[in-house]
């Protein structure tokens, strides 16, 4: 075969130079160290002899020449008998006779080299007849080579287990060599002559094929896996990918050139610009590479996580113990952060009205967090999709989804922010965990975000079981709390019984007028005190508030004010005219509760102030103290909780009752606290005039309209 101009210098030999002298080493590994019992042994032997004998007559003969083809057809004959002594390796030997004809044909069809090669010696001088004996004998080869690597698919595709350990490293370099033939007798046939630097390196391809068989010929070797990087093998493939569209050009190019004339000419620089144009647009994007880096990743290479280990450090740190034992919160946030080597993170939760808050952090400096850090829309759409959201392909991409469009602007721009992952269970929305980026840098893949999202439903049913524990706890507790208030009842009524009892007795018997009346009194007034707090006891967590009537805020706020000045400095800030509709003793009782928890947390010095405002179609009251504040996680889980109470012999259920009552005149309660900075408790009533204009059904006009 015409291989074109002579091989590039230095690269051939120094090729097939090599390859013998590996045929060589392997040949002798094989003989002293392979496996006596393979069946494949001798023949394994034959071919890197064979092979090596093809190697030096390339280095010492003419590529050219009648040796060096002969050596080419003993070579592959070797192969193909390399092949069939494969299949006996599991003991398909005695069951192989659908195999040996074909490997019989291929046998011929490569014997009939040696005809073709005594008729292009003994017609050199016929140009006509040398192309036709060159396009025959590469259409020979190309169709050894299709059927050798159908039978080599064959053979590992049939083969056990054991024996695919077996046959890795033969079958795979000899699929290796035989596709390599494959393409150079293709390009040769559709070009008319042998590519000269694919011919040359040839030799190199040798050494693999000699290194592989030796490796392969020991028992050792089925434990032998190669696992190259990540980096390594998408690089290797990216390579790949580039020789196939090239060769694909050439293949097409080279086709439109048989047709002739000027119409195939223009289709070739057509398909040319056209192919060119594709591969700038697309080899080149981010978003190609990541998803060919990512089914690389999910179809060709082992886990990259040990589950095992993970799965034993997970349940040890959900777990652990110790004098300096942290939250649950804080340990689910390190178990998460320990998956994926993250140096951080911080729990959000969602609130009453689905917005979520936070609520703890670990090894995360106090994030700038406002009192919504997400809002329903985001929590809704965490919940309904269950979507790990990638921070930094989000900052990178303009394109956002609903779920991104959601987040933000606050998380969008915290630098350390990497994922944001929801904890799910049941379907329902127990939580989400911002983790910060891992030291590393690298970019959340198809692994991560499978494990992730197993491990957060994990985590999501220990914070679902907390709230159950906590739930009865409460439950235990209230009962306990309701059976001494059902005694106290008791005796508080018979002592007013009593009470009464006796102020009728002095109307009846004392002598003295002046005595029995500062008697009756006395006793009157201690009765009204007595029944009051029966009533105030009797209704306590009843859930509802009577006699709900128009009420001044600013009245009230005034009032409240003179009476607590004398206990500590009270400044109203603005006290504008604001009718609401409630109940002026739940008020007064709401309102000194919330009032004395401000001047609990203040110093001497420090004033509290009260505000009255119009809010929509609500009053609002502010009471602002400059005291120690809260942290986020008491404010949503111990500040509105009965018996939780940051007070050394505090009861815990002022807060709670506050609420409870507001809640119960239709209102609501609202808390925002910076821990050394203060607190601001703001208290929502509906105003009268708009009660009064929806239950007219009349629409409410806005208040530039009033």
């Amino acid at each position: 075969m015409d291989t074109g101009t002579p091989l590039l210098t230095g690269v051939g030999p120094v090729g097939y130079l090599a390859g013998a002298i590996a045929c060589v080493l392997a040949a002798f590994w094989i003989v002293s160290h392979g496996d006596k019992d393979r069946s494949d042994r001798l023949a394994a032997i034959l071919a890197i002899a064979f092979t090596g004998v093809w190697c030096v007559t390339s280095v010492v003969f003419d590529p050219d020449g009648s040796s060096v083809r002969y050596a080419e057809i003993g070579r592959n004959v070797a192969w193909i008998l390399l092949v069939f002594r494969l299949f006996a390796n599991d003991g398909r030997d005695e069951s192989m006779g659908t195999v040996r004809p074909v490997v019989v044909a291929l046998a011929f069809v490569e014997l009939l080299q040696l005809p073709l090669l005594m008729v292009r010696i003994e017609y050199a001088d016929n140009p006509g007849l040398e192309v036709l004996a060159f396009e025959i004998s590469a259409m020979l080869r190309m169709m050894a080579a299709i059927g050798a690597l159908v039978l080599l698919h064959n053979l590992y595709v049939g083969a056990t287990a054991n024996s695919r350990a077996l046959l890795r490293w033969s079958s795979t370099a000899l699929a290796v060599v035989w596709g390599y033939e494959l393409n150079i007798y293709t390009i040769a046939y559709l070009g008319g002559a042998a590519p000269e630097l694919l011919w040359a390196l040839r030799g190199y391809l040798a050494i693999g094929l000699a290194v592989s068989l030796a490796v392969g010929s020991t028992a050792v070797s089925a434990g032998l896996q190669f696992s190259p990087s990540r980096a390594v093998t998408f690089r290797s493939l990216s390579l790949l990918v580039i020789g196939a569209y090239l060769l694909l050009m050439v293949v097409v190019t080279q086709s439109l050139a048989l047709v002739g004339g000027d119409l195939a000419r223009l289709s070739q620089v057509a398909f040319f610009v056209f192919a060119s144009v594709g591969a700038i647009i697309w080899l080149p994007s981010q978003r190609l590479r990541d998803w060919l880096k990512q089914k690389l990743s999910k179809h060709l290479f082992q886990h990259r996580y040990d589950y095992r280990e993970e799965w034993l450090r997970f349940t040890g740190t959900i777990g652990q113990r110790g004098s300096q034992q942290s939250s649950l919160h804080e340990r689910l946030i390190k178990a998460m952060a320990d998956i994926t080597d993250s140096p951080g993170g911080f729990l959000l939760a969602p609130d009453e009205e689905a917005n979520l808050s936070l609520v703890a952090r670990w090894q995360w400096p106090e994030p700038d967090v406002p009192t919504v850090a997400g809002n329903y829309a985001l929590a809704g759409y965490l919940e309904q999709q269950g979507q790990i959201l990638d921070l930094d392909r989000m900052r990178e991409d303009e394109r956002l989804n609903p779920g991104e469009a959601q987040v933000p602007q606050w998380l969008a721009e915290l630098d350390q922010g990497w994922a944001l992952v929801p904890l799910l269970h049941f379907d329902r929305l127990v939580g989400a965990v911002v983790l910060a980026r891992p030291k590393s840098g690298r970019r959340l893949d198809w692994e991560d975000l499978d494990l992730l999202r197993v491990v957060g439903q994990q985590l999501a049913s220990y914070l679902a079981e907390q709230a159950v524990q906590r739930a009865l706890m409460e439950a235990s507790r209230f009962d306990e709390f309701s059976r001494r208030i059902a005694f106290v009842i008791h005796d508080i009524k018979n002592l007013a019984s009593q009470l009464s009892m006796l102020a009728r007795n002095a109307e009846k018997h004392a002598d003295n007028p002046e005595f029995r009346a500062d008697m009756m009194v006395t006793l009157r007034n201690s009765a009204d005190k007595l029944n009051a707090l029966l009533a105030r006891l009797g209704r306590y967590g009843a859930g509802h508030v009577a006699q709900l009537q128009p009420i001044d805020l600013a009245g009230v706020v005034n009032g409240i004010a003179e009476r607590f000045r004398g206990l500590h400095k009270v400044e109203v800030a603005s006290a504008v005219p604001c009718d609401v509709n409630a109940n002026a003793e739940a008020l007064d009782q709401a309102m000194s509760h919330i009032l004395q928890n401000a001047i609990d947390a203040s110093t001497s010095d420090a004033a509290v102030q009260l505000a009255v405002a119009r809010d929509g179609v609500c009053g609002r009251i502010d009471v602002t103290d400059r005291g120690v504040g809260m942290s986020p996680g008491f404010v949503r889980n111990g500040l509105f909780r009965p018996f939780v109470s940051s007070k050394n012999n505090g009861f815990g259920i002022g807060a709670f009752e506050a609420r409870e009552l507001i809640r119960a005149m239709g209102g609501r309660l609202e808390v925002d606290s910076r821990e050394g900075i203060g607190t601001r408790v703001s208290v929502f009533l509906p105003l009268a005039a708009m009660q009064a204009i929806a239950g007219s059904g009349r629409p409410i006009e806005s208040e530039a309209e009033q």
